[in-house]
């Protein structure tokens, strides 16, 4: 066998094995069905007449039948691969083998981007994410943490080429931030990031401690999708109150110069956002009722609950002993994800916004199966 052949067999047997699990988790016979009764609905007389049930129909059809092609595509590639691969080895042809390499490395790459496209098969996985960052108690040395996390999924951003817009910012009392909240705008953003929503939580040699003691700090990620205008959720002007308050923090020479920016507390269920971007209060308190929206959505998802005014204001508390994550800067270098178990100890690449061993280590773990 040609040594470039013999050398490569490894990924090729590896890869091999990763298309059938993708498969055997696509299932991919009772999915073709799916597809075939779908197709079958749209046939069916009076289809049309319910708009929103048909564009519903016809929204699943198209990203199932994508999931489905795209797989088959992988397979048929991969088996055409085996087939050079074998007639290489056979034939003892060295140009060929070095034609198989490169097309190898394109198939490895299309499986990884169908594993986490398929991973990232939610409702609202696709939508941007809306992420807000508060510190627990603590004083300084929280508000210190909430915004070496806020600098953390900056970076993140910048990483996956992401754009950021700081929505919301309140400065600290002495140093790091009150709280911000942030929009992350790209496709998936919200997939990845979904992740990050808990308790996060911080042990280090205080640079505000004259001691140099060691402390634990905590701080809160809430993550939750953008919606658009489209959003079918009424919400009574009754419930909410809203406040105007100056800007804080870096954000351009509006900033800090009028009363424009918006907060809203929904009083049912405690839960606050707001905006101080837009250049005036009525596009801030547009911003600022769709994160409430959105916010109000994506619990009512995730508490599986019938409607939004099931919501209680206790689920909006903010639980500090229950930590999704833990970075240990002292006595030894180390991040751990209390859910995955996924750690390293590179602690540096991880604050300048390498996250996405920790995101594909959740995927993993949270994909149907």
């Amino acid at each position: 066998m040609l040594i470039k052949i013999e050398q490569n067999m490894p990924r090729v047997k590896a890869l091999e094995e990763n298309i059938a699990s993708l498969g055997d988790s696509l299932k991919t016979d009772e999915l073709k069905n799916e597809i075939d009764n779908l197709e079958n609905s749209t046939a069916v007389e009076g289809f049309w007449n319910d708009a929103e049930n048909s564009k519903k129909i016809l929204t699943d059809l198209k990203r199932k039948k994508g999931i489905y092609t795209n797989y088959t595509i992988l397979k048929k590639a991969f088996d055409d691969l085996k087939e050079l691969v074998a007639l290489a080895a056979e034939a003892d042809d060295e140009e060929l083998a070095e034609e198989i390499i490169p097309e190898l490395t394109e198939l490895e790459k299309t499986y990884e981007a169908q594993r986490i496209s398929i991973m990232l098969s939610g409702e609202y996985d696709r939508n941007n994410a809306i992420l807000t960052i508060h510190p627990g108690a603590g004083g300084t040395e929280a508000q210190d943490w909430a915004e070496m996390l806020y600098r953390m999924y900056c970076r993140f951003a910048e990483r996956n080429k992401f754009k950021l817009k700081v929505l919301d910012y309140l400065d600290g009392d002495e140093a790091g931030i009150k709280s911000v909240s942030i929009l992350i705008s790209g496709e998936n953003a919200y997939g990845y990031l979904k992740c990050e929503a808990g308790v996060h939580r911080l042990v280090r040699i205080s640079p505000f401690d004259s001691s140099g003691r060691r402390h634990t700090s905590f701080a809160s990620v809430d993550v939750m999708p953008e919606m658009n205008d489209d959003m079918k959720i009424e919400i009574n002007e009754n419930d909410i109150r809203v406040e105007a308050h100056r800007s804080s923090g870096a954000g351009g020479q509006h900033i800090n110069k009028t009363d424009s920016a918006i907060r809203i507390i929904h009083i049912p269920t405690g839960i606050v956002v707001g905006c101080q971007t837009e250049r005036s209060q009525i596009q801030n308190k547009e911003t600022a009722m769709r994160m409430l929206k959105s916010k109000l959505i994506e619990i009512k998802e995730r508490e599986h609950l019938e409607k939004v005014e099931d919501i209680q204001g206790t689920k909006m508390n903010i639980e500090w002993g229950s930590q999704i994550r833990s970075y240990v800067f002292m006595p030894y270098t180390l991040v751990k994800d209390n859910r995955t178990d996924y750690e390293t100890g590179n602690i540096g690449a991880v604050m300048d916004g390498d996250l996405n061993g920790f995101i594909d280590a959740y995927l993993k773990t949270s994909v149907k199966k």
